[in-house]
């Protein structure tokens, strides 16, 4: 996973801008319960009015309430009131103003007017509200037959001073038992009272405190909206980039392959994981960014808007998070195995489909057909019963989530219905909490969620890692030599032996030989004397283990892998051709060709008179891998391919082994029209091929057992004469 990171760095500022979004996410979906809180609370059951400190209050009114004050209290409500001039504009909006003074708040509301408020609010509806208040009073007074007249508030200005203490201590006790939110609830009823005596619509406070508030919460939620979309955007950017990153990487690392690596890898697998595994880390990266990145920020803020709300029940969240934990965990056990059994399988099931693709002549040529869907249906059905397995192991998620998710809201509705009967908490609190909570848990399941894709991306980041990672065998050397001009196309072998990687013996030995520019080098020998390993180890498809091979006088393994790659004109066994034209094949190792160049590269190699033929001629279309055409037309576009770069060597590599005698001749014949300054090895199979070969050397096990020209050979080498004479007539042999 830390390898990943180096492929991110680009992408850095848009993943920094990726978690800015995020926390403004958060923060706006975190805003939406506390909305939702106020919408109830305050919106319907307080009418919109927000505080229990009255912003404006009858003269009468607050006399009375100033009666259950001390001095420092009465102090304070005197200097945050002022009495409220009588104007049209404000008899207007308050109607009352016309028939009695109205005192209005000077500035904001303090903690202690709410306190104020909320003691004597509450002693003033008692007072109201107890019917019996008064004939208890008079029954303490003595010759209370003369107080009998007075109304309550009349009568409680001429009570003795410890009467009234006692009536206000009394009520305190009362007040002190009862739940401040009860109290505040309280003294908002009295104020919207004191409002409408005012003569203050109190609907029209109401109705624009919700219409306000609802589009506060429109507007967060467009935001929200807004941000998801561009967060959505950028994380398809940049995980699109890693996954183009990561196969441009995996791509040039398996370029520098030599055999050796390629034998680690087969085909299959090197395409899964270029395609399906750097799939599966792109999701992840998504994921990541979208969901992990997210999911703590909403969490940690739930958890302190929780706090904030309401303690008393924060157990509930806490038992939740730690079952949804447990749950994910043994999750997580039980997935790991099969992901990565998984993409074991895909490797298999592709290797199945390429090769019985690739082979599907041969399978009809020998009715295997029932044989080869055998083969294949058991790779599928493997795949088939792993992906089932970890489908339903994943399918068990969602439904177990939305169990203890369903199992907190009926807690929290439970719990919460008791602490609103008791009075501790609002009905639009326990809402609000239930939400947070929701987005808590949510948060946790969306990380849990990633345990769907994570096991199977970090399975794939190893696979692309194991290719990113691996070590090259040949490589260029730290100081590159340059060749010796004055050695131009010598190619020596000193002694050379190799073996395969991972080989218990030398498929060659002690090889030593040198071939020079304007000759003809020839090698045959049975099949599996190592003839094609030679030519192989020249371009450094492989590297000697003993030994030394020398181009142009240097040791190639001391000069650029580039350099030495142009001085040659390699033809493979099997010709080779790529998608696109005839043009772009022949042109593939020198762009810079000319037409001309072209046309004689075609009738040296023997190719032209079927590509005059063509409609389109050179620009004719090739298949993927030259299907199009037969495979001794492939083998003669590839020997033109390497004639049009003008090497210094050329190597073929039986090469005309699909070439009948008469087109075999000619095009040797052609051939040493341009190679009369050049170095010419060629592994042959057939005895006329390589019988006017200036040097021919014959191996036998890995080993030379002969070396010299045809007459040279037919006379001291007895493996070459069997060879020989297994092909032609002694007459023709001779």
């Amino acid at each position: 996973m830390k390898n990943l990171l180096k492929y991110l760095k680009k992408s850095r500022i848009a993943i920094l801008l990726v978690f800015l979004l995020l926390v403004a996410q958060a923060y706006c979906d975190l805003a939406l319960p506390g909305y939702t809180s106020d919408m109830v609370n305050v919106g319907i059951q307080q009418s919109g009015i927000t505080s229990d400190v009255p912003t404006v209050i009858r003269e009468s009114k607050l006399n009375t309430l100033l009666l259950f004050s001390n001095k420092k209290e009465k102090k304070e409500v005197l200097k945050s009131y002022k009495l409220l001039e009588k104007n049209k504009t404000n008899i207007s909006k308050y109607p009352l103003l016309e028939k009695e003074n109205i005192y209005i708040l000077k500035g904001n509301a303090t903690v202690n007017l709410s306190k104020f408020f909320k003691k004597t609010f509450t002693i003033d509806n008692y007072i109201n509200t107890n019917k019996d208040i008064k004939v208890n009073l008079l029954n303490k007074i003595p010759n209370s037959k003369e107080l009998e007249q007075l109304d309550i508030y009349s009568l409680l200005t001429v009570l003795p001073e410890n009467v009234f203490n006692e009536i206000k201590n009394n009520a305190n006790k009362q007040i002190n038992k009862t739940e401040d939110s009860i109290l505040t609830q309280a003294a908002i009823s009295l104020v919207k009272t004191e409002y409408q005596e005012i003569g203050i619509n109190t609907d029209n406070i109401q109705t624009n405190y919700i219409i306000k508030t609802g589009s506060l919460m429109l507007l967060v939620a467009f935001i929200s909206m807004f941000i998801t979309i561009i967060v959505a955007y950028f994380s398809s950017k940049i995980s699109a980039t890693l996954g183009k990153d990561l196969r441009n990487s995996v791509f040039t690392k398996v370029l520098g392959f030599s055999s050796a690596e390629f034998k680690q890898y087969s085909t299959a697998s090197l395409i899964t994981r270029s395609t399906n595994d750097i799939q599966q880390v792109q999701t992840l990266l998504v994921m990541l960014l979208r969901v992990v990145f997210y999911a703590p920020i909403m969490a940690i803020g739930g958890i302190i808007k929780v706090l904030n709300t309401n303690t008393q029940m924060t157990w509930i969240i806490a038992v939740a998070v730690a079952i949804i934990f447990l749950f994910v965990i043994i999750l997580f056990a039980v997935a790991m195995p099969k992901f990565k059994l998984m993409q074991k399988l895909i490797d298999k099931l592709n290797l199945v489909s390429r090769e019985t693709l690739s082979g599907l002549s041969v399978i009809r040529a020998f009715s295997k057909e029932q044989y080869e869907e055998k083969r294949f249906d058991k790779a599928n059905t493997n795949l088939m019963k792993t992906n089932l397995f970890v489908n339903r192991t994943m399918a068990l998620m969602m439904p177990i989530m939305m169990l203890i998710m369903n199992i907190i809201m009926v807690t929290i509705i439970w719990v919460g219905a008791k602490h609103i009967d008791l009075g501790n908490m609002q009905v639009g609190d326990m809402m609000a909490f239930m939400q947070y909570t929701m987005e808590i848990v949510m948060s946790f399941l969306m990380i849990s969620m990633i345990s769907i894709v994570l096991p199977r991306a970090l399975v794939s980041v190893n696979r692309i890692n194991e290719i990113v990672e691996t070590k090259l065998l040949i490589t260029n050397p730290k100081t590159a030599k340059d060749f010796d001009k004055e050695k131009k196309g010598i190619v020596e072998f000193r002694d050379v032996s190799f073996r395969y990687p991972d080989a218990d013996y030398d498929v060659i030995t002690d090889i030593t030989f040198t071939a020079m520019p304007g000759q003809t080098t020839a090698i045959i020998g049975s099949t599996g004397s190592g003839k094609s390993s030679i030519v192989n180890l020249i371009p450094r498809f492989f590297d000697v283990n003993d030994g030394q091979i020398l181009i142009d006088g240097v040791n190639i393994k001391e000069v650029n892998l580039k350099d030495l790659r142009k001085k040659i004109g390699f033809v493979p066994q099997k010709g080779i051709l790529f998608s696109g034209t005839i043009r772009s094949n022949i042109t593939y190792g020198n762009e810079n060709i000319s037409d001309l160049e072209i046309d004689k590269a075609l009738e040296i190699s023997q190719s032209k008179e079927f590509v005059c033929e063509l409609d389109e001629g050179i620009d004719s279309k090739i298949s993927q891998g030259g299907k199009n055409v037969s495979g001794g037309q492939r083998q003669r576009l590839s020997i033109a391919r390497a004639i049009a770069i003008n090497p210094d060597i050329f190597v073929f590599d039986d090469s005309f082994s699909a070439l009948d005698f008469k087109t075999d001749a000619k095009l040797r014949h052609d051939l040493k029209q341009i190679t009369k300054d050049k170095t010419v090895i060629i592994v042959a199979q057939r005895i006329s091929t390589i019988m006017n070969a200036n040097q021919i050397i014959v191996l036998e096990e890995g080993k030379i057992v002969g070396k010299g020209t045809h007459q040279q050979l037919m006379k001291n080498c007895e493996v070459y004469k069997q060879i020989a004479l297994s092909q032609l007539s002694e007459e023709e042999a001779k």
